[in-house]
């Protein structure tokens, strides 16, 4: 152990990995496990079931395990998992899964939460997403790798937004986002593709177009919007607009944006 600062407070049964560093006036529950490397800055509290992955960064008054705040949970056993290497901001706050929801609440690997977001029950988040100051992801969400939240904007229950998606800042989003799209205006308009992160991560040329016209035939093309990503199927051999069909025909409790 690197270092406890002695005006923290750890409960017994709390369980550490190698090298954590505990910062002045931490409260650390009993059910806590910490990864290798953690580093809680000062004024961090942990409760709960909740495991946190090596390498993880806990700034200042973060408040991680805590209880659902949903006025259903009785006091059930659920639970907190989260990811390595992820960079967790002043005053964010992580809950707890309830019963009904799965029991758990996820956070994938290398994710930066910028301060004061909330991560509430049972949402599912993948690898590399960025929450951005004073935005909020409701209960039974489920965020897919590489997502961008844009600040203080706040994403509904049950709402699912596919992988690479970038959602612009004062956002409200109360329905499905498909792979790669990008949302805008105060009341989320699917306003076209994030073709930005498309390039930084290197997706080829091919790919990009290919996209590009599977949005433009959501768009406009004839039938209803699942009609028309049935007709994507069968017509495109691009991995990424397969990604994206197969996102809009899964399961989901939600309607989608469609492009304005």
């Amino acid at each position: 152990m690197a270092g406890i600062h002695p005006s923290a407070i750890i409960a017994d049964g709390a369980k550490f990995g190698a090298d954590c560093e505990i910062g002045p006036f931490c409260v650390i529950g009993a059910d806590v496990v910490l990864g290798d490397r953690v580093v809680l800055h000062s004024h961090v509290i942990i409760d709960g079931d909740t495991h946190i992955g090596a390498d993880t960064t806990i700034f200042p008054f973060a408040v991680i395990g805590a209880i659902p705040q949903d006025l259903k949970f009785d006091g059930e056993k659920t639970r907190l998992r989260i990811g390595v290497r992820n960079r967790i901001r002043e005053h964010v706050t992580m809950n707890l899964g309830t019963a009904k929801g799965g029991g758990e609440t996820r956070i994938g690997d290398d994710g930066l939460f910028m301060a004061g977001c909330h991560v509430a029950h049972d949402a599912q988040i993948g690898d590399r997403v960025i929450v951005v100051n004073s935005s909020a992801v409701a209960g039974h969400c489920i965020i897919e790798d590489d997502v961008i939240i844009g600040g203080l904007s706040g994403v509904h229950q049950w709402v699912r937004i596919g992988q690479g998606a970038i959602i612009g800042a004062v956002t409200m989003v109360t329905k499905d986002v498909v792979p790669h799209g990008l949302v805008q205006a105060p009341r989320g308009v699917l306003d076209g593709l994030n073709l930005v992160g498309l390039k930084r991560k290197g997706v080829s040329r091919s790919d990009i177009t290919a996209l590009r016209a599977a949005f433009q035939m959501l768009k406009d093309g004839e039938g209803t919007f699942h009609e028309r990503a049935h007709r994507l199927a069968d017509e495109s051999d691009s991995a990424y607009v397969q990604q994206m069909v197969d996102f809009i025909l899964g399961d989901t409790d939600r309607n989608f944006l469609t492009p304005g």
